[in-house]
């Protein structure tokens, strides 16, 4: 196969520009060096898995001869309009005026909730005929117009579009050239309002191959009505991008978040969203508190691009976590939960470390990579059954699952761990430790290439 022209598409972009401070004039304009630019300072990398998961394979496939040129498209309000950021990869930014923006916003987050089981289906029936909706056209119409100038002028042989905010651009686009989407988030035929299923056969079918995260979303989408072919391919990461800190520097890190030396750590790595169910670690925690003095929570993240001043601009974060803040001082454990906000990955290999396990306490989530990354440092997870890494914990060997509706079903699987005095603990985290090759960016190259290959000779 000859290295391929590839056009990449995401809504959440890779980087995001900070604003400038007092005294500070940036020193970038319509294309700036990406040399130049400092980390902190003139921009951050946005969390999650575009970072984890997308540009990691992409500079392999480059670095592996496999891709020539990657052309990377993505919502990025306050950045210049193009950034060239290494031999290979040309980022392109769209702009949507912040007039425009809240609709789009307002439809990708009743989309998100209705796909998670958190909204009514019948109070979003009628989505596809508001005003919202037609802003979040907009968006998409806007970005295919951009995709499609690229593709007159650099003629990509693949067109690679990721998340459910963009699944209508393979549609828009119009082009016979192969095109893959990747679905990220859960899938549940019974989620999906009626009305909602003629338009989303359509944008599906404009695809030569759908990915999904799990077996279960391949054969929910079958079930849906999807004729064309599905693949699973597991999220992966890279694990030389994970570290495992001196102690010393675990002890710092830990003093500095008010984690004393003999508290016992629970770890939650998420994003603030309702979805992701920090609320229920926060329930089993006082649940525990007597029976365990030392016990501590610590949750890690904050909002979404889509919740960041930068991004989409929703208030979504910020609402959950005084929602948590407030949660937690009603229970009566507001000294036992720790906030972390954002931090750095050095941080958090320092907080996996530290802790004695981690949670995945989400209502329903489209794999969970930080199972994954609590694998990656021998520790044991508590998973929910509604994520898709849950088809890989086989309970008891290499991790414990519970029923997020289920209240005290967390809180018995936190205490059988926080009772074990360390073989159990051992057990599950080395398991788990084994299980996470499946989710490694060596394994990811060798599947996504296969996939290229018969996606580009059909």
């Amino acid at each position: 196969m000859e290295p391929l022209t590839v056009l990449l598409n995401t809504q959440t972009p890779l980087l995001q520009f900070l604003p400038e401070d007092e005294g500070r004039t940036a020193h970038w304009e319509i294309e700036p060096d990406f040399a130049k630019l400092e980390e902190g300072t003139d921009f951050e990398f946005s969390p999650g898995g575009v970072t984890r998961m997308v540009y990691p394979l992409a500079k392999r496939l480059i670095a592996e001869g496999l891709w020539k040129e990657v052309h990377w498209v993505a919502l990025n309000p306050k950045a210049p309009e193009t950034v060239r950021l290494q031999p290979g990869i040309t980022l392109h930014n769209v702009n949507i005026d912040p007039s425009r923006m809240r609709g789009y916003g307002k439809t990708k987050e009743a989309i998100w909730t209705t796909v998670h089981g958190l909204s009514e289906p019948t109070l979003s029936r009628d989505l596809f005929w508001t005003d919202d909706y037609g802003e979040y056209t907009f968006y998409n119409r806007t970005t295919a117009e951009l995709i499609r100038g690229l593709d007159h002028q650099h003629d990509f042989d693949l067109f690679y579009v990721h998340d459910f905010q963009q699944l209508p651009i393979g549609h828009m686009i119009g082009s016979l050239k192969p095109k893959i989407f990747r679905w990220h988030i859960p899938f549940d035929p019974a989620h999906v309002p009626e009305p909602w299923r003629p338009l989303l056969e359509t944008f599906f079918n404009a695809y030569d191959v759908v990915v999904v995260s799990s077996e279960s979303y391949r054969d929910a989408l079958k079930r849906f009505g999807h004729r064309g072919r599905v693949e699973r391919v597991y999220p992966y990461v890279d694990p030389e991008e994970y570290h495992r800190p001196a102690p010393a520097e675990v002890e710092t890190l830990a003093e500095a978040h008010g984690i004393d030396p003999s508290d016992t750590v629970v770890l939650v790595v998420a994003r603030m969203d309702p979805a992701k169910g920090q609320d229920r670690a926060i329930e089993a925690i006082a649940r525990l508190a007597p029976r365990f003095p030392t016990l501590k929570l610590v949750l890690v993240g904050n909002g979404s691009f889509s919740s960041s001043p930068g991004g989409v601009g929703l208030s979504k974060g910020s609402l959950w976590r005084r929602h948590l803040e407030k949660r937690a001082e009603s229970l009566g454990v507001a000294d036992r939960v720790v906030l972390t906000g954002h931090v750095s990955q050095s941080e958090l290999d320092g907080l996996y470390e530290r802790c004695a396990f981690t949670v995945l306490p989400s209502s329903y989530e489209g794999f969970g990579l930080v199972v994954v990354e609590s694998w990656l440092h021998h520790k044991p997870a508590i998973v929910s059954d509604r994520a898709g890494v849950a088809e890989l914990v086989r309970d008891g060997e290499n991790g414990l699952l519970f029923g997020p509706d289920d209240p005290a079903s967390l809180a018995q699987k936190m205490q059988r761990l926080l009772r074990d005095r360390g073989p159990l603990r051992e057990r599950l985290g080395e398991s788990g430790f084994r299980t996470a090759r499946v989710c490694t960016l060596e394994t990811a190259v060798k599947t996504e290439s296969r996939l290229l290959g018969r996606v580009l000779e059909a």
